[in-house]
C-alpha cells in the first residue's frame, strides 16, 4: 500500500465554474480520472489538500464527491478556502453515509494512523499580522493543527503534515503556523492553494523545513507518490 497526495481539484461537475477556462487546465476532469487510475490502486491513500469542489454546499458538491469516490484508492480530504461546502464533522459523514459514498474521509481536528505514521493538518490561513479577524482565524488554525500533530504524538507514530495554505510563499511567512512546526519537530510540509505563475513564488524549504507543493496544475492533474503505508484508521 502507498501514501498519495494532491490538491485543488477544483471540481465543478453540477456547478457552473469550470478551470478549463484558464491556461493549462484544458480537459482537467479527464486527466484527473485518467492519471488517477493509472498511478494509484485500490489498497492505496489519498491525501487531497483542500480546494476538492466548487459547490455551495453539501448537494451542489454530490456530483464531485461521487466522482472522488469513484476513484481508486481511500481518500481523505483537507478544507481549502474554495470549499464552501465543507460542513461539521458529523453532517459530512452522515451526508457520505448517505449518498453511499465510503472511500472519502476527513481531516478535521483528527488524525489517521497506519501504525507507523500519522496524517495531520488544517486549512492554514494567510495572514499579515494585521487584521484582528485574521487573528482569529490564525489562532484557531493553528489550535486545530496542534490537536491533530498531538493526536499523532499521544499515540507514538510520526506526525506527517498537510496544509491547504503555504505557511511560507515569497515574502510571506505564517509565523504562527511554523512556531507550532518547530514546537512538534515537523520538517517536512505538504500543500496547496498556489496555481500558474504563483508557483514561481513558492518556497521549497524554511528553517528546516521542507516545503512540497501539490496544487493539480503543478504536478500535471497525477497524484503524488509520498511514500509507503499500512491501513489508515481515524484517531481523534
Amino acid at each position: 500500500m502507498r501514501l498519495f497526495a494532491i490538491s485543488d481539484l477544483h471540481l465543478s461537475l453540477s456547478s457552473n465554474k469550470p478551470m478549463d477556462v484558464f491556461s493549462g487546465w484544458e480537459n482537467y476532469t479527464n486527466r484527473i480520472a485518467e492519471n488517477w487510475q493509472k498511478t494509484v490502486r485500490k489498497d492505496d491513500t489519498v491525501v487531497i489538500a483542500g480546494d476538492v469542489s466548487w459547490g455551495i454546499t453539501l448537494n451542489e458538491s454530490l456530483a464531485d464527491l461521487r466522482f472522488i469516490d469513484s476513484l481508486n484508492g481511500n481518500k481523505i480530504l483537507i478544507k481549502g478556502n474554495h470549499d464552501y461546502w465543507w460542513s461539521t464533522g458529523s453532517k459530512i459523514k452522515s451526508f457520505f453515509e448517505a449518498n453511499n459514498i465510503f472511500t472519502i474521509s476527513i481531516l478535521h481536528n483528527n488524525c489517521y494512523s497506519d501504525g507507523k505514521y500519522a496524517l495531520c493538518g488544517t486549512r492554514g490561513w494567510v495572514y499579515d499580522g494585521v487584521g484582528e479577524k485574521d487573528q482569529k482565524v490564525i489562532n484557531r488554525e493553528c489550535g486545530r493543527l496542534e490537536r491533530s500533530i498531538e493526536c499523532a504524538y499521544h499515540s507514538g507514530v510520526k506526525p506527517v503534515v498537510f496544509l491547504h495554505y503555504p505557511p511560507v510563499y515569497g515574502d510571506f511567512v505564517c509565523y504562527e503556523i511554523i512556531s507550532v512546526l518547530k514546537k512538534y519537530g515537523i520538517n517536512k510540509v505538504f500543500y496547496g492553494h498556489i496555481h500558474g505563475s504563483g508557483i514561481h513564488n513558492t518556497v521549497a524549504e524554511y528553517d528546516g523545513i521542507s516545503l512540497k507543493l501539490l496544487s493539480a496544475d503543478n504536478l500535471g492533474f497525477k497524484p503524488s507518490l509520498v511514500g509507503k503505508c499500512g491501513i489508515f484508521t481515524v484517531l481523534k
